[in-house]
């Protein structure tokens, strides 16, 4: 009989119901426990959302019937989740950013490595199967050498200076938003479906709303709850609204990013384009069951998903057959699908599939890099 694989989520807010659900979709897999600061809340939360037993985090690292732990809650708050959840000797699934720190990602990922405990990081779009077929056409020679690489992530979620989440708070989501929030998906798809890694940075940011009107009141992410004048106090806002980052490749070529959460009517808009020697790619995770190839020399092609029509590594990522949409939470049902595989196995692969903790340091350092260069004004190298 096939055993069942228990998992705890932490944190109760947007992400963390839509790993549940994911795992829910999965064969063999209870979500057993739900985790917050506040013990009241996620009794509420674990009886709203069906899930058995509610703790707090501590109570629920004295649990050892709880093999996996998905990290859900706020970015300051990954760091010594993750650390104390490794040390417990629980496999880690952690919400990105990694760290806030760079010095912390780094000794999570040298922690995992010595626990030797399965530890992933969820960069979910890459799990798009249109992505993975980019990639496979990439590996295949379908691209060619590539040019240059334009992408952007565009959002309209704070657009209004009444639009507030803890994401604008730096001591709570570090020093950088837009980039470390959305940015980090985008870079790391681009490093992900491209192979080339990114050398050195041009980065240049905007705060659009200089002060916010913060709510006295709690409003979930998303929530789009309207509140009168007299439950706001302003606040002043240090992290970036919209970025614009110049990329240099080690294949010697160029690209650029943009991403913003002030662009009205971009839901949560990414949108890649990829010039090849032999085609063209253009990709956008508001359509994403669809594919423009780009030709000079013939008729342009738009490729639908269908796993017919798709190479066998992507085909994988399909559940359904040509014509039935799939979306953004397949993303974490196909990603997670590979995770517990590995944790059904114990122990972290040699090779992963799914992006790891490494792969979170590497957005971070990234990151890094493309704040140290707007405060500079310069290029600055990863």
């Amino acid at each position: 009989m096939t055993k069942i694989i228990n998992a705890a989520i932490v944190g109760t807010g947007f992400i963390g119901p839509a790993h549940l659900e994911a795992l829910r979709r999965l064969p063999n897999i209870e979500v057993k426990a739900l985790c917050e600061v506040d013990i009241e809340l996620a009794k509420e939360k674990a009886a709203t959302l069906g899930i058995p037993k509610a703790y707090t985090f501590e109570e629920m690292l004295g649990d050892p019937s709880i093999d996996v732990v998905h990290i859900c809650t706020p970015n300051f708050l990954h760091f010594s989740q993750s650390k104390e959840a490794l040390l417990a000797g629980k496999h880690v699934v952690c919400e990105k950013p990694l760290a806030t720190k760079i010095e912390e990602a780094k000794e999570l990922v040298s922690l995992a490595k010595e626990k030797g405990l399965v530890n992933a990081v969820h960069f979910n779009l890459r799990y798009y199967p249109m992505v993975r077929q980019m990639k496979n056409m990439r590996e295949k020679g379908e691209l060619g050498d590539i040019y240059s690489i334009m992408g952007s992530y565009l959002q309209d979620w704070l657009f209004l200076q009444t639009d507030y989440n803890w994401r604008l708070e730096p001591d709570k989501s570090g020093d950088s938003r837009a980039i470390a929030d959305i940015g980090s998906h985008l870079l790391d798809l681009t490093e992900y479906v491209t192979g080339l890694q990114v050398t050195e940075v041009m980065a240049d940011f905007s705060t659009v709303h200089k002060t916010r009107l913060k709510p006295l009141k709690a409003i979930e992410t998303y929530s789009g709850k309207m509140l009168q004048e007299s439950d706001y106090e302003e606040v002043p806002i240090n992290t970036e609204d919209h970025a614009t980052v110049m990329l240099r490749f080690d294949n010697g070529n160029k690209g650029s990013v943009t991403v913003s959460q002030v662009n009205a009517g971009r839901k949560n808009r990414l949108n890649i384009e990829i010039a090849g020697s032999k085609s063209n790619f253009e990709w956008c995770s508001e359509k994403p069951n669809e594919l423009w190839i780009g030709k000079r020399e013939k008729a342009n092609q738009h490729l639908m998903k269908d796993p017919s029509l798709f190479h066998k590594e992507a085909a994988g990522l399909i559940s359904f057959p040509g014509g039935h949409n799939e979306g953004f939470p397949d993303t974490s049902k196909q990603m997670f699908k590979e995770v517990y595989a590995a944790v059904r196995e114990g122990k972290q692969p040699d090779k992963p599939s799914f992006p790891t903790f490494e792969d979170g340091y590497r957005e971070l350092l990234i990151c890094e890099r493309i704040i140290e260069s707007h405060r500079k004004q310069a290029w600055v190298k990863i």
